[in-house]
């Protein structure tokens, strides 16, 4: 059957509704009026659809033609898209403010990543190779620090009947030719895929390695795992952005995904601004060598901004089918929500809560539920790993984008506004915060780090509460009610907020730090002071005595004076310690 023009019959923002709608598809892409907007079916009934559209419709008539395409809302994934930043829908920004300036105009079509530039591309297969789904064909090094593995699309296989010699080549030139079935099918150096599918695998593997992200109150307290689920809430000016800039800098996935999602434009320009500047501290290149961004800032259309987290975890899962590990960090999934809850809006659907859409839960579920560790058709393994923010209006974490985000993610990370305005970094709070995947990684942490580690990790937290009940106490009659062993969990727990859980993000040594520092520090703290410390009181010393301003100020520092490629002042430093407290145990033993 041929398939018809449909009409337009009405507009409201970014919610077109058109007639003559018979033949076309739930989810299809489509071209709309004169502009040649792009927009999606997202309702059909009857003869007609209702269509988001993903660029603004001012201009656009009552009576103008809607066009299908016979495909969904779908991204091209081939070399290009490392380094580069892309709108919601992958649009080059870049690219398009060369050819239009500083404002995206409508009616460009779907641009996507450049088809005319040659790579350096190395074949990898020869005639008489079976290739199945996933399998490599052909790799190409897109920076110095990312190869780039061409693989055969999900949905193909077959005999290899011709390939072009290893050389330059654009991304549509045919370079390997398969056959099945005595149907041959040209290979290119890209591939297609619908954003709202998640691509397939061979099966999920159980979370077993941390991500190391070189923060010491997220790799200690609050891990987050390869392949697993974080969200950060708190409050403006809390500190979000900052810390998934850290972790987009220094954690220890192979590729990161940043998605800008409705954030104000000021703050994406620093990303944009910054994001080149920095130095990739695995390779010593620039970080943008393994980064791809997407940004879509509050004041681009609202359709984009909801579509631009799957085209962000689409791409992530490409990267993971080549067998590399991925990190998604997405800011701010709230104003993703507050986009859906503008579309629900203009289609009339009932509210639930808070004026969001009924579905809002579902569709939170869809998205970190992309997240994972798997194998991949290619027999490799690759995870996501998916940190996501969240904006909690006035900070009220009990409403409804957050409380949902709390069924789907595994370790959440509450910022604290009070540590913020006390300039304490990062800002999550220890007593709010949580991580599911601290059993999970038991082995690991046994195996790679220490026995103790997590003995030592429940001390502090043991530390911490217990300091937290005392200071409702000082708070009511002051500390000269407390007795000296209780002074020590007041002096111990300072030591432990001000050298392990703040963090200088400015500094070079302690912006980052590897976990077997992580583990020694907490030892020196816990373990060798605070034990040492609560002898020499039980035996009769003063506490004048025990908090000595020299090991005081030794345990401050060491954040700063003990390199992280160099541990042997931990030895001098719990030398140092346990010969005071040992001669202090002596003479008031005596």
């Amino acid at each position: 059957m041929e398939r018809k023009i449909g009409k337009v019959i009405g507009i409201n923002g970014p919610v077109v509704r058109a007639n003559n709608m018979t033949g076309f598809g739930m989810r299809e892409m489509v071209i709309v009026g004169k502009n040649k907007l792009i927009g999606e079916i997202i309702a059909l009934e009857g003869d007609n659809a209702i269509i988001q559209i993903y660029e603004e419709t001012e201009g656009t008539q009552v009576g103008e033609d809607v066009e299908g395409t016979g495909n969904q809302l779908s991204v091209k994934l081939g070399p290009g898209i490392i380094s580069n930043m892309f709108d919601g829908i992958e649009r080059p920004l870049i690219a398009i403010n060369k050819a239009y300036g500083e404002y995206i105009p409508t009616g460009i079509g779907l641009m996507s990543i450049d088809v005319t530039k040659l790579w350096d591309v190395k074949i990898i297969v020869k005639v008489g190779d079976v290739l199945k789904a996933g399998d490599i064909y052909a790799t190409v090094d897109e920076t110095k620090a990312f190869t780039h593995k061409i693989m055969v699309p999900p949905n193909l296989s077959g005999k290899v009947v011709s390939t072009k010699p290893s050389g330059k080549y654009n991304i549509e030139e045919e370079v390997v030719v398969i056959e099945k079935d005595g149907v041959k099918t040209g290979l290119k150096l890209y591939q297609e895929w619908p954003v709202r599918v998640k691509r397939p695998t061979i099966s999920r593997k159980p979370i077993s390695i941390p991500l190391s992200t070189g923060q010491r109150i997220i790799d200690t307290l609050f891990p987050i795992a390869k392949g697993g689920t974080a969200a950060i809430p708190g409050g403006f000016g809390t500190g979000k952005t900052v810390l998934q800039h850290q972790f987009a800098k220094w954690c220890d996935a192979d590729i990161i995904i940043y998605i800008g999602c409705g954030e104000r434009g000021n703050e994406m320009v620093d990303v944009l601004d910054e994001f080149p500047k920095l130095v990739d501290p695995r390779t010593g290149n620039p970080l943008m060598e393994r980064t791809a961004l997407i940004a879509n800032i509050s004041n681009m259309p609202v359709a984009a901004r909801e579509a631009s987290i799957y085209t962000g975890i689409t791409l992530a899962e490409y990267y993971k089918d080549m067998g590399y590990h991925v990190a998604v960090m997405a800011d701010s999934t709230s104003r993703w929500a507050e986009a859906l809850r503008e579309i629900s809006g203009r289609l009339e659907d009932m509210p639930a809560e808070e004026g969001y859409p009924a579905y809002l839960s579902s569709r939170l579920a869809e998205f970190y539920e992309r997240a994972g560790y798997f194998v991949n058709l290619n027999g490799t393994e690759g995870s996501i790993t998916v940190v996501g923010a969240v904006s909690p209006s006035g900070g009220d974490l009990s409403e409804p984008v957050t409380q949902n985000t709390k069924r789907y993610v595994t370790t959440f990370l509450n910022l604290d506004k009070n540590l913020a305005y006390e300039r304490h970094f990062p800002a999550v709070n220890w007593n709010l915060s949580y991580s599911g995947y601290v059993s999970a990684l038991k082995d690991w942490y046994e195996k790679n780090i220490s026995k103790e580690f997590l003995n030592l990790r429940t001390k502090m937290f043991n530390l911490l509460a217990e300091e937290n009940k005392l200071m409702e106490i000082v708070k009511l009659v002051g500390d000269d009610v407390l007795s000296d062993t209780q002074k020590l969990i007041l002096k111990t727990s300072r030591i432990i907020k001000v050298a392990f859980l703040q963090q200088n993000s400015f500094d070079e040594t302690d912006s980052s730090v590897p976990l077997e520092k992580q583990y020694r520090m907490l030892k020196i703290i816990v373990d060798t002071f605070y034990e040492a410390a609560s002898k020499a009181l039980k035996k009769g010393a003063p506490m004048s005595s025990v908090e000595k301003s020299e090991i005081f100020e030794d345990l401050f520092k060491m954040k700063y004076n003990i390199p992280n490629n160099d541990f042997s002042r931990f030895d001098s430093l719990e030398e140092e310690i346990t010969t005071y407290y040992n001669e202090l145990c002596e003479k008031y033993n005596d």
